[in-house]
């Protein structure tokens, strides 16, 4: 009998359901947790257009640098942060720089021609290649070893419904854009099982409960310490399933205007339950390659919880000399930053599953941009802040590259899964290889 028709003959017998088999399955007492080798992840967070360089950039490089103000929210953790100034996007051709630095992010390779237009610039449409997560994704799932449920798993907040270049940065292919999930119960259904509605939705969060009291008994105690992990999380589900029981509860994308959002206040909170769900699938080794999407290029948030507001996209057309602008668009990507930084807290603080050490040590979470800064649509200087030790990297430092097509970069990130690419979109900015500066 293989080893996979007796563990689910095994937890058959328990009476266990499907919605809890994942998680449970995972468990390195059960002897049924994976084959002992380190499971790497990354995470990609994106917010949008551009940031304030004075306010973002170290001024040093090297070990010894003082992060500026957007940037502090991740003192806790700047030993094992790596911030790159110098990364371009150099993919040209149609779209204008918006669409561009959205559908070329994770592809590194040229639009397709199409009919979305962009400011005064030559319409586009889709990327014409797929996006380095999914190329790391195919390449993990295509062995056992490393090969997950889902593979990736895409989250968004807020993203409008329309599919345009501007609301895509992952790709499963040439013209294959995928579609975030921003509605975090949708994301639950996802994991856990095809609920149709919120009253089956606590049906299933009721049999997991009783299935994490079940096993309970024959596990060992660290594994003990992630079931109670774990029964905290489906019980904070249950909570927010209560205190959110109105007639739309679940639509988190209330209906958007073409480039406006009209109601938006309840971002902060829909960003914490999916950095929650994402968390929790890495411990249940749902997926190894996540992104966050959090609102879309152009995007238009108005951020009113730090007393701003105006629309973002808005503000990042405001010249340098308007002081007013450039301090709230610092808080605004320093809220960004606070976000990226719970996740970063919540993955030290979880222990690795059948591991020594924490999520975070096992998984790189990378913070970027479609643009260098807002009012002049620059494709120099994307920001890329890198966080964690899921690849290897030498953390804890601020670099200065000389102006490095961003190509390398995603190469440089299937390297550190040991995927040996040698180009990876458009192959005329992969000449000299992954950054040797990273490592």
């Amino acid at each position: 009998m293989s080893r996979f028709r007796s563990r689910r003959d095994f937890l058959r017998d328990l009476g266990m359901s499907a919605a809890a088999l994942p998680f449970v399955c995972n468990l390195p007492s059960l002897g049924f947790a994976g084959t002992g080798l380190r499971k790497q992840r990354m995470v990609v967070v994106f917010s949008p257009n551009g940031i304030i360089p004075k306010n973002f950039w170290p001024d040093e490089e090297g070990a010894e640098f003082t992060l500026k103000e957007i940037l502090t929210p991740l003192q806790e953790f700047q030993d094992r942060t790596l911030v790159l100034k110098g990364v371009c996007d150099k993919v040209r051709g149609d779209g204008d720089n918006h669409m561009r630095g959205m559908g070329c992010l994770l592809t590194g390779i040229e639009l397709f021609p199409g009919n979305i237009q962009g400011g005064s610039d030559t319409p586009a449409g889709w990327a014409s290649g797929l996006s380095i997560d999914q190329e790391i994704r195919a390449y993990l799932q295509n062995s056992p070893e490393t090969r997950t449920r889902f593979g990736s798993l895409e989250f968004g907040v807020v993203v409008p419904d329309r599919a345009d270049t501007w609301t895509r940065m992952v790709y499963a292919g040439p013209n294959k854009p995928i579609a975030p999930i921003d509605d975090p119960y949708q994301m639950f259904n996802k994991l856990y099982g095809q609920m149709k509605d919120q009253e089956s939705l606590r049906s299933v969060l009721d049999a997991i409960r009783d299935d994490l009291r079940r096993v309970e008994p024959l596990v060992s105690a660290e594994d003990r310490q992630l079931l109670e992990e774990h029964a905290t999380f489906v019980r904070q589900m249950e909570e927010e399933l209560r205190t959110d029981a109105t007639p739309d509860v679940g639509h988190a994308v209330p209906e958007l205007e073409p480039g406006l959002r009209e109601e938006n206040d309840n971002i902060p909170k829909l960003c914490k339950m999916q950095i929650d769900l994402m968390v929790n699938s890495f411990t249940a080794d749902f997926a190894r390659l996540a992104t966050l999407q959090i609102t879309n290029s152009v995007g238009e948030p108005k951020m009113r919880w730090i007393g701003i507001e105006e629309g973002h996209h808005t503000l990042s057309h405001e010249p340098d000399s308007n002081d007013e602008a450039v301090d709230k668009l610092t808080r605004i990507n320093k809220w960004y930053c606070e976000q990226v930084a719970y996740l970063v807290k919540r993955l030290a603080e979880t222990p690795e599953p059948g591991g020594p050490g924490s999520l975070l040590d096992n998984t790189l979470v990378v913070w970027t941009n479609e643009l260098g800064q807002g009012n002049s649509h620059t494709l120099n200087n994307i920001p890329f802040v890198l966080v964690g030790n899921g690849l290897d990297f030498t953390m804890g430092r601020s670099l200065h590259l000389p102006m490095v097509a961003h190509n390398r970069l995603l190469m440089s990130f299937a390297h550190g899964f040991g995927h040996r690419i040698d180009r990876f979109g458009n192959p005329d900015f992969c000449k000299r290889g992954p950054l040797s500066e990273l490592i």
